[in-house]
């Protein structure tokens, strides 16, 4: 059963933790994904393996529709090695509690846009996309399709030296559900050359009759609305814009950051031990910078925010240091973490976002 692709939240390095995946999903992300995990280490690294599960497993009664569909994203580059890891996370997904279905789905997807430096040194990710590699990711899409009881999808960036729309064409053949195009060429050294290539993802769509995701060139709403309608996509994803502003997919205007970190936080807080210290920090650091950056206080903000040893000191910052700085959105946040005496309109976040920011 192939999930709600239209907003998706994408895979994050470090940063597509439980409680971020639920926040963005509260605020209307169909679909989230988990960082990118190794199969190497999924089935040689017990602790790696644990850590992992206690993400997945994570939920709260008070956020329990939040917490899947969610996509499992494996990285390797050996079929039996990939399927093993897979069934470790579907065996483990299969086993929670008697919810209905579609909240408790698992779908395993494989990284073929990774641009980093040790996806080039261990061949896998983005370093697959040439020609020569390609009948090995057909065998581990094939594998993966064919060995396991949910569906599986793949994550691309543009080909080399080949049309991406004929690799396409061989993961659909493999037996991928869908493929969600990252319209840049990989680079491990600059991770966005340019805008996206919004036309290779439409002719990708025209190309296959599986269903296509785009991720791309979106820092607003109306982007999201903008790159659906232009590429005849079957959803977005977004990715680091999201970071800044996890509401992003409710189209509603700008939360204020202070609460959203405060949100944030507090499922950190009720899901112990999911997130950890240095995940949560670049959690409100990106949120904050987001709406904030060229405000005078940011620069105190940040070496503030390092020296936090636990949640609580950051939620001290923020509610009283923070709101300090910020001067009339002190009137806000102080006393109220999670915005309950700011006012009926200021807690849904409907203030202007200028209202909120030192005056």
């Amino acid at each position: 059963m192939i999930p709600d692709l239209t907003y998706i939240s994408a895979p994050m390095v470090n940063q597509s933790d439980a409680p971020f995946r639920m926040l963005t999903r509260r605020y209307g992300a169909t679909l989230t994904y988990t960082q990118m995990l190794d199969s190497h280490r999924l089935l040689d690294d017990p602790d790696y393996l644990h850590f992992h599960l206690r993400d997945l497993q994570s939920t709260h009664p008070d956020w329990g529709a939040c917490t899947r569909p969610v996509v499992v994203q494996l990285c390797g580059n050996d079929p039996q090695m990939v399927v093993s890891a897979a069934r470790c996370v579907e065996a483990y997904c299969d086993g929670i509690g008697a919810e209905p279905y579609h909240n408790h789905i698992v779908h395993t997807h494989l990284n073929l846009g990774c641009p980093q430096e040790h996806a080039r040194q261990g061949h896998f990710g983005g370093y697959l996309l040439t020609k020569k590699d390609w009948p090995l990711v057909d065998s581990i899409v094939s594998a993966m399709a064919h060995s396991l009881t949910v569906p599986s999808s793949a994550k691309i960036r543009l080909c080399p030296s080949a049309k991406t729309t004929d690799f396409g064409r061989l993961l659909e053949h493999a037996g991928a559900s869908w493929v969600t195009l990252h319209a840049r060429h990989v680079s491990a050294k600059r991770r966005r050359q340019g805008a996206a290539d919004l036309d290779a993802i439409r002719e990708l769509k025209q190309a296959l009759s599986i269903p296509v995701v785009s991720n791309g060139n979106v820092r607003t709403f109306s982007d999201v609305q903008h790159n659906a309608a232009y590429t005849c996509a079957d959803g977005v994803m977004v990715g680091e814009t999201l970071l800044g502003n996890p509401c992003l997919f409710s189209g509603e205007a700008l939360r204020d950051p202070v609460l959203m970190a405060l949100d944030y936080l507090e499922m950190c807080k009720r899901l112990a031990g999911v997130a950890t210290l240095k995940t949560m920090q670049a959690h409100v650091r990106y949120i904050l910078e987001f709406q904030c950056a060229c405000r005078p206080w940011y620069s105190k903000f940040r070496l503030a925010l390092n020296e936090c040893q636990s949640v609580d000191d950051i939620e001290v910052l923020l509610c009283r240091r923070v709101s300090r700085w910020r001067g009339k959105a002190s009137q806000l946040v102080h006393g109220a973490p999670r915005g309950h005496t700011g006012g009926e309109e200021e807690a849904r976040g409907e203030s202007d976002p200028e209202d909120l920011w030192d005056a």
